[in-house]
């Protein structure tokens, strides 16, 4: 998990260009080091959730093609290093990414809902899931992720569903509404 988020923060952060020195033969060699694909312009990080078996990553991209190139990149970065790591060569993830256009606000606010709730089979306070919800509780500040884009939904209860809720909190624990009802063809399995 601790992995995948680095590779995640790599991707969503200011690149940091690292000079090298060495030495080879008593001469001094000056070099840099390969810096990973970034995306910080072009993709955002809304809310994620690593899980056992799958993750869910909500992300708004800001280019057309650059969820694909951003996948790519993190899928082929992870599964190197995975690979690596087990002695083991071949496909670590079982297909493609799925993905859906989300253009409702609604849609967009349980999505998240839905992305935190998740672990909720795995770990009794999802506060310390692998997830963004901690951030969003204002737990922790994870500058590459951006709650923000749900959270002033709350601060301004543009919507008259969200008026109920008092913050995100309520809205992600105290929810009646079934998610996946709600969601219907959004959620991927």
């Amino acid at each position: 998990y601790k992995v995948f988020l680095n590779y995640l923060k790599d991707a969503l952060t200011k690149p940091k260009i690292k000079k090298v020195v060495f030495t080879l033969q008593g001469q001094s060699f000056k070099g840099i080091t390969k810096t990973v694909k970034n995306f910080q312009d072009k993709i955002v990080l809304i809310s994620f959730c690593l899980m056992p078996n799958h993750f869910h990553l909500l992300i708004k991209q800001n280019d057309k093609n650059q969820m694909e190139n951003f996948m790519r990149s993190i899928v082929t970065r992870y599964a190197r290093y995975f690979n690596t790591k087990y002695k083991r060569v071949g496909h670590v993830f079982q297909g493609r990414y799925k993905a859906v256009m989300i253009i409702k606000d609604e849609y967009l606010l349980h999505l998240t809902r839905y992305i935190h709730l998740n672990p909720s089979e795995y770990i009794k306070d999802i506060t310390k899931a692998y997830s963004s919800y901690a951030d969003y509780l204002c737990l922790r500040k994870t500058s590459w992720l951006k709650p923000e884009i749900v959270l002033n939904f709350f601060d301004k209860q543009v919507l008259s569903e969200f008026k109920k809720s008092v913050d995100y909190k309520s809205f992600v624990e105290k929810n009646n509404k079934d998610c996946t009802t709600i969601l219907g063809d959004f959620i991927l399995e």
